[in-house]
């Protein structure tokens, strides 16, 4: 995720004066906006969309992360054991 330091910071002034044309930036350029207040980052502003894939994406990486400690750790077994049972228990036929 890109992120221009001239176009998204904004201060808290700025979104409750300007709060469509900020959600129109955020919308078109698909980049989230940072709101500062006193000057500091507070709250940063993400389309939904973008949000929910960055979500999948995080969701995703969490799940590879415990596929390989189980495999390190030994716990796997034949793909053939792990059809049948799967196969069985989704009461599938051929």
């Amino acid at each position: 995720m890109s992120l221009s330091l001239t176009e998204d910071i904004k201060t808290i002034s700025a979104l409750k004066k300007k709060t469509g044309e900020i959600f129109k930036q955020m919308h078109r350029t698909g980049r989230p906006i940072i709101i500062t207040v006193n000057g500091k980052p507070d709250a940063v502003l993400i389309d939904a969309e973008v949000f929910e894939k960055k979500l999948k994406a995080l969701n995703l990486g969490m799940l590879l992360i415990e596929a390989e400690t189980a495999v390190k750790k030994g716990r796997t077994r034949p793909a053939r054991d792990f059809l049948k049972e799967l196969k069985k228990s989704a009461k599938v036929s051929r």
